[in-house]
């Protein structure tokens, strides 16, 4: 079955004194575009995590945040209480008179009043966010697939029809060639010459050799199954099925060129217009 490139996955996790939420989404990428955001805490965990994402997602425009929200009575930033006092020394040298609660306001606001303690990785509390992590990751995966499987049916749909708009264009071709035939035997009569009858009939055949499409019908065919083979298939395959479009559209151009009648040409529009939506829809695929 295939996937979608375009998902959202989140998960969360309280803990004692803080919450932790781990957001996902993708868009289609021809590779893998990952943009990371976290708190600087876990940063020396990021490189390790960028791997593991990957390996899950393998291609899209990815942007993963982890947010962290203290919930308890638990904070880095701590007043430097020498720094403060020093500062309130000072001022009250030049302010005697000044009232105690006025003069911590002022010190507080001073350079280096406040300093923030790196905090070190507690390793439980990883393993804690990791299984947050991999829960986030397992529900954008089961929204790609969810997106997938619509994705799948649309495919489906379109392949169908495709195939039916061929048949009825294969339907039309021995009208197409007694017109042909039709009008050089028309254009013969108005020259009012004698022609050999025998050396007419191997160019008239030569000429409705030039514009038989039984090849391109054979081969558009086997590009249609080999999409739904491919479609199918169990490994991510964006990148196969848009080269099998590829292959479709040339034999579709093709069987335009050569058809010469109004009615065949334009089932070859419809054909046309199927493919334009897959190929749409095949930039999404996995």
């Amino acid at each position: 079955m295939i996937q979608s490139m375009t998902g959202f996955g989140k998960a969360t996790l309280q803990l004692a004194t803080k919450k932790i939420t781990v957001e996902v989404k993708s868009l289609n990428s021809k590779g893998l575009d990952l943009n990371v955001r976290m708190p600087s805490v876990y940063r020396e965990m990021e490189l390790g995590l960028r791997n593991q994402i990957s390996q899950s997602l393998e291609r899209g425009k990815v942007d993963f945040s982890l947010y962290i929200e203290v919930t308890g009575e638990e904070t880095s930033t701590k007043v430097n209480a020498p720094i403060v006092k020093a500062y309130m020394s000072q001022m009250r040298a030049i302010l005697a008179d000044a009232d105690e609660t006025e003069l911590m306001k002022m010190a507080v606001r001073m350079p280096d009043a406040l300093k923030t303690e790196r905090d070190e990785i507690d390793e439980n509390e990883w393993k804690q966010i990791l299984s947050v992590i991999n829960e986030a990751l397992a529900n954008i995966n089961n929204f790609r697939a969810d997106e997938g499987a619509s994705l799948e049916k649309e495919f489906q749909l379109r392949i169908a029809n495709i195939r039916s708009y061929m048949e009825q264009a294969l339907e039309l071709d021995p009208e197409r060639v007694q017109n042909i035939k039709n009008k050089l035997q028309t254009a013969i009569d108005e020259l009012k010459v004698n022609v050999d009858e025998n050396r007419f009939e191997q160019e008239l055949i030569y000429y409705l050799e030039k514009l038989d499409i039984t090849e391109e019908k054979v081969r558009l065919t086997n590009h249609l199954d080999y999409f739904i083979e491919t479609l199918n298939g169990n490994e991510a395959n964006g990148r196969k099925l848009g080269f099998i479009t590829q292959e479709m559209g040339r034999e579709i151009n093709t069987m335009g060129s050569k058809s010469n009648h109004a009615g065949m040409q334009k089932l070859v529009v419809q054909m046309k217009d199927e493919l334009e939506k897959i190929k749409e829809q095949v930039l999404n695929v996995l």
